[in-house]
């Protein structure tokens, strides 16, 4: 994959979960693809990580990836970005600074290392039950 490729192919997996297209954004990994959280260190399958995606999707509306800094290497990326968006609840303006780092084979991620402040992941997750 060049790195125009891999680029095109970064923003299409983050513009999907942007759009709320899970879906597409499952498509983006191998079926046994490993997702890994550093709040929690346990490895998700692409399947847990579509359901919870989906939530977030109904629980977030106006989501943006804002400040996207990517870096491409030989079979992989990194992505710093700010996840932006409103809680459908209360309306309120919530941010999820964060760091993802990919290893990608023959066009799919075959391993997500996800990085960020468990803090402001409370903050998405405060009405996960309303």
């Amino acid at each position: 994959m060049s790195e125009t490729e891999m680029r095109a192919f970064i923003k299409g997996f983050f513009d999907a979960i942007e759009q709320g297209d899970i879906a597409a954004m499952q498509a983006c990994f191998t079926p046994d693809a490993e997702i890994w959280h550093n709040t929690d260190e346990v490895i998700v399958t692409p399947a847990d990580t579509a359901i919870t995606l989906s939530g977030m999707v109904a629980r977030i509306g106006n989501r943006r990836y804002a400040d996207r800094q990517v870096a491409v290497f030989p079979g992989g990326f990194v992505q710093q970005h700010v996840l932006q968006g409103n809680r459908t609840h209360d309306g309120v303006a919530v941010r999820l600074p964060c760091c993802i780092v990919c290893r990608v084979e023959n066009g799919l991620i075959t391993r997500l290392d996800e990085y960020f402040d468990s803090a402001h992941v409370a903050e998405f997750r405060k009405f996960a039950n309303a």
